[in-house]
């Protein structure tokens, strides 16, 4: 049988640097048993019949949050056969908040003291003998970045977990009137449980967490016992056992850290302390927020990322892969509706959506970068600052940075927020932030259109946090989403220099999750619309103007009239899109082939097109050339649509329901249809709604000075956001009751 080592630490402390360093590449995510709580395991390398568990990140084992309930389960139910705590060395009384909790456990424990370089950057010592044994188990001082230290922690976590050479950890002490009171609690639980559950359990009958004790089936008789015994206890020390019990840990800490910890310039500020007077400045925050952000996006999208993204697209399926192509056909001559299938279809799609992985990846390398050296946490601060005023709570920011990665994931890390009506406010608004299937949408109307402008990318991802913010302000004065907002504790670590290889992974692992749906969801969505684009309903090869998808996106098309893009490619393109958002990109290219002649092929000049789009057309093409390799293939698309209509499509399919895959996340987050009805249908019409104003008013105040039904029913939805934003009233939670 395998031993089973638990990872548990704070977040913010290295763990995922150091779980990633102890497994490898020999890890798997999955769920916890019994609810849907990410779940990372992997084996150790130095022994691969080790398990590694690797728990959520917890500041403490009281079931405020699922994420401490999955913890706390696993850590008593499971029993692993060692604990492997990481603490942040640089901000040790914090963090043996927690510990002080893992040592009533009765479980082997070995503490890694992460973050040793940034102690010896500011020059204080830690005594880790001392440490050890005031807490009775080995405390080994690591740099999980640099990989310092690490065969040590490994050594001794695999003896501790087979019972050789270390003792069992033991609890901490409290004050003499605190013992007195467990001790008189312990005595109705002598021989009942198990004897090394015993303290944990004495401390949570003291602290009345009923619902810890559970698990122990304890007779009516004892509980009632347990519970006269604590509100006794409480009585004589006029205070509740769980503030007693939080004081006396806290306490414990601070005396143990004055005798293990020298700090060579008490009072001194940090580096870190320096820069975060700048970058959490009242006044200055938000503007570095901007500007950061804004390089970011301009980094990967406008720059660096697009010369990759350039080649890829114009030489790789633009000359050599089409140009191979042509000569395998000569060789093999396959048949006509096979070879365009190939070419037309899954070619121009699956490449079309590759086309952009180069500033994927340059994006994914920025954020992992700024995740690593601590910024992301400060972002998290400094928009609780922001959130708070509207009734909003900063922990929701967390799972909007997740969501940049992917939205499934960002959905899931809403579990982090006790309060059910926030957590259901976050899961509806997380995919509002640009993901990682959003940024082919983005470059793709940013290259085609805007010629690359600098401002499009960076405006997608704060119309995503305004929308957010919107959002939020208007839900919360509902009666479904009322409530004050969840309180927002998170760690600060010191900044520090990324790990290369640590940011080369987060960029390998991302860039392959969107190479495999490339190769499987976009690969099969592609060939549909291949499909449907190629035959009518009496399955015959036509021209795409009487193929299945014209016929029928034609129907829907004008729905979307009033947004700007009100044509059939551009319907398509869109509920494709709810499948997996890249296929937006892939639906265009396999709709927009380049002609086989050199000519235009004349798809800009069909009846779908807007007014606004035809009255600029002449004056669009008399300054445009076609390129003389003919690999642009987005021409069609330029002028199918207007700078104006472009970013509001570009603004409804960030906005509007999510992929798939994402509203499935929703789903089970919510526990209830009514509820993912409700937030499919609100994300849907909420895009509606916005790119609806933009492009009215765009049109009202732009050249075309257009004012006609449309522009009424976008002031009418200013009007009505204006209410619910300033002038409608709260609910308050008294009324809920």
């Amino acid at each position: 049988m395998s031993l089973k080592i638990a990872l548990a630490g704070n977040p913010n402390t290295g763990k995922t640097t150091l779980f990633n360093a102890l497994t490898g590449s020999s890890q798997h995510v999955g769920n916890w048993p019994g609810v849907t709580v990410e779940k990372k395991e992997g084996l150790l390398r130095a022994d691969k019949s080790v398990v590694v568990e690797d728990l959520p990140g917890i500041y403490s084992l009281s079931p405020y949050t699922l994420d401490e309930v999955v913890a706390r389960n696993y850590l008593t139910k499971e029993r692993p056969d060692a604990i492997l705590n990481i603490v942040d060395a640089s901000n040790l009384e914090r963090n043996l908040y927690l510990t002080t909790q893992l040592l009533e456990l009765g479980i082997p424990m070995v503490i890694a003291l992460n973050m040793r370089d940034v102690l010896q950057s500011r020059r204080d010592r830690l005594d880790a003998g001392c440490l050890a044994e005031s807490l009775g188990c080995p405390c080994i001082p690591i740099s999980a970045l640099r990989g310092d230290g690490i065969p040590a922690v490994v050594q001794t976590v695999l003896d501790a977990a087979h019972g050789k050479g270390t003792r069992m950890p033991h609890p901490i002490a409290f004050d003499a009137p605190v013992e007195r009171e467990l001790a008189s609690v312990a005595v109705i639980l002598k021989g009942k449980i198990a004897p090394e559950l015993e303290r944990w359990a004495s401390i949570k009958a003291f602290e009345q967490d009923w619902e810890a004790l559970a698990e122990f089936k304890l007779g009516k008789e004892d509980m009632a016992k347990l519970k006269a015994v604590a509100e006794e206890a409480e009585k004589r020390l006029d205070d509740t056992g769980s503030v007693a019990i939080t004081c006396g840990r806290y306490a414990f800490s601070e005396r143990l850290v004055g005798r293990c910890l020298a700090i060579k310039a008490a009072g001194a500020l940090t580096a870190s302390d320096r820069i975060d007077r700048v970058v959490t400045n009242r006044w200055l925050a938000l503007p570095i927020f901007v500007a950061v952000m804004g390089l970011v996006y301009y980094i990967a999208i406008s720059t660096v990322g697009t010369m990759g993204t350039d080649w890829v697209n114009d030489v790789l399926f633009g000359e050599i892969v089409p140009r191979w192509l042509d000569t395998m056909q000569e060789r093999l001559r396959l048949s006509a509706w096979l070879f365009s299938l190939v070419k037309d279809g899954i070619v121009a799609g699956v490449g079309s959506v590759l086309g952009f992985l180069p500033q994927m990846l340059v994006l994914f390398a920025l954020l992992a970068i700024l995740e690593d050296c601590g910024y992301m946490a400060r972002i998290a601060f400094i928009m609780d600052r922001l959130f708070r005023r509207f009734g909003l709570s900063g922990k929701s920011f967390i799972p909007f940075m997740v969501g940049t990665g992917c939205g499934v994931p960002g959905v899931m890390s809403s579990r982090s927020i006790e309060n059910i009506n926030d957590r259901r406010l976050t899961v509806m608004t997380t995919t509002f932030m640009p993901c990682s299937a959003k940024l082919p949408i983005i470059a793709l109307i940013c290259g085609a259109v805007f010629d690359g402008s600098f401002w499009v990318a960076p405006a997608a991802y704060f119309i995503g946090i305004a929308s957010i913010i919107v959002s939020g302000v208007m839900l919360k004065k509902t009666r479904l989403f009322a409530g004050d907002p969840s309180p927002f504790v998170i760690e600060l670590p010191a900044y520090h220099w990324p790990g290369v290889m640590g940011v080369l992974r987060t960029v390998f692992e991302r860039g392959m999750a969107f190479v495999k749906k490339a190769g499987s969801i976009i690969l099969l969505a592609t060939v549909l619309v291949w499909f449907l684009s190629s035959y009518d309903f009496r399955m015959r090869q036509v021209d795409e103007k009487e193929s299945m998808l014209c016929t029928v996106s034609s129907v829907i098309a004008p729905v979307f009239a009033p947004t700007g893009f009100g044509d059939w490619r551009a319907t398509a393109a869109t509920i494709t899109g709810l499948i997996a958002k890249e296929n937006l990109v892939g639906t265009y290219r396999v709709l927009y082939q380049p002609p086989e002649d050199g000519t235009d092929g004349g798809q800009a000049n069909e009846a779908g097109r807007t007014e606004e789009t035809a009255a600029l057309q002449p004056a669009e093409s008399a300054v445009e050339e076609e390129p003389e390799d003919g690999s642009d293939y987005w021409e069609d698309f330029r002028r199918s649509y207007t700078p104006l209509a472009a970013f509001c499509l570009l603004i409804f399919n960030l906005l509007c329901a999510p992929c798939f895959a994402a509203i499935g996340a929703i789903h089970r987050e919510m526990s209830s249809p009514r509820m993912t009805l409700f937030a499919v249908s609100y994300q849907c019409v909420f895009a509606y709604a916005v790119s609806m104003v933009v492009y009215q008013f765009g049109r009202l105040f732009g050249a075309e000075r257009h004012f006609g039904f449309g522009t009424i029913a976008a002031a009418g939805l200013v009007v009505c956001a204006f209410y619910m934003l300033f002038f409608k009233k709260t609910f308050k939670a008294e009324e809920d009751r």
